[in-house]
């Protein structure tokens, strides 16, 4: 038993790149980044500090639909019993969970341990709601059956941080995609955010109808993203390590400070939600990635050849 488990632990954590018709790459890599997108949005209304506790709103609202309209008993005794009294501790625990979600299905890291977790996310959500008038319980029972295709498929192959564990894609295909976007996406909320530079909350950027959102950023938030971006490309070319390693850092300060700024009721400095935090540190993620594949291959520029392989190449 202690063996199985620790051969499935392995699985899990290991590259999720199996063989197989490049269309299945395809598609799988597109399922993972609409799953992203989706965690991405989802996240955007698990605002600290009490999550709506005191409102009487967001996600308190929600998970207390699991005592108030029942799906299963046990569950219901523990949300009324165990989760409720400790809100705030439960809502920064759906907070880290979502974003890690959001962060890990959009950059192909770890795809498998994200899709386990997204499995165990979207129960979790259905056990609350799926019982409360005008839901719809089909939707949560296609939740957990795409993020189990996820599981088992090669979605990590294309454009994911698996890829590159295995090396079987590279670092660099990754970041420019990665950098072209988050310009993209800076760009498009600068120009939006000109009315109102520093407004608490920027212009939203989503397609409303389709309920896709990646998040709010003001002037200087967009600009900040396009300033990650252009750093993330600039690693892209070469072994520009130093240029990761900022846009790296740039993305994690800037996650952080919107958390501690909503924790703080105050007016995020950057126009953010946790959605846009979650886009941050996804670019961050990328960028980390690219300081290490630029840190080895420095390494193995700069390692003398071993006399074995000296000999196999005279």
């Amino acid at each position: 038993m202690r063996e199985v488990l620790s051969r499935f632990l392995r699985w899990v954590v290991a590259p999720a790149i199996e063989p197989g018709l490049r269309s299945q790459a395809v598609v799988s890599c597109a399922v993972r980044v609409l799953l992203g997108l989706f965690w991405v949005t989802n996240v955007g209304w698990k605002t600290p500090p009490d999550f709506g506790q005191s409102e009487k709103s967001g996600l308190f609202v929600y998970t207390s639909h699991a005592v108030e309209n029942p799906v299963f008993a046990p569950y219901s005794f523990l949300v009324e019993n165990v989760v409720l009294p400790a809100f705030v501790a439960f809502g920064w625990g759906v907070l880290v969970a979502e974003t890690l979600l959001a962060v890990m299905l959009l950059t192909g890291a770890w795809v498998r341990l994200a899709a386990l977790l997204g499995m165990a996310q979207s129960v979790a959500i259905g056990l609350s709601v799926a019982a409360t008038p005008n839901e719809w319980p089909w939707a949560y029972w296609l939740m957990i059956a795409v993020h189990a295709l996820v599981l088992v498929s090669p979605a990590g192959r294309l454009l994911g941080v698996d890829g590159v564990r295995a090396g079987v894609s590279p670092a660099r295909t990754l970041g420019r995609v990665a950098g072209v976007l988050a310009v993209l996406v800076g760009v498009v909320t600068a120009i939006r955010g000109l009315g109102d530079p520093l407004s608490g909350r920027g212009p939203t950027l989503q397609v409303a109808r389709l309920a896709v959102s990646l998040g709010e950023y003001n002037l200087l938030g967009g600009l900040l993203l396009v300033l990650i971006g252009v750093l993330v490309l600039v690693a892209s070319t070469g072994s520009r390590r130093s240029a990761a390693l900022v846009a790296a850092a740039l993305g994690v300060v800037a996650a952080l400070l919107t958390y501690v700024q909503l924790a703080a009721r105050g007016a995020p400095l950057l126009g953010g939600t946790p959605s846009s935090a979650a886009v941050f540190l996804a670019a961050a993620a990328v960028a980390a990635l690219l300081a290490r594949a630029s840190g080895r291959a420095r390494e193995d520029a700069t390692t003398p050849p071993s006399p074995r392989h000296r000999q196999e190449t005279t």
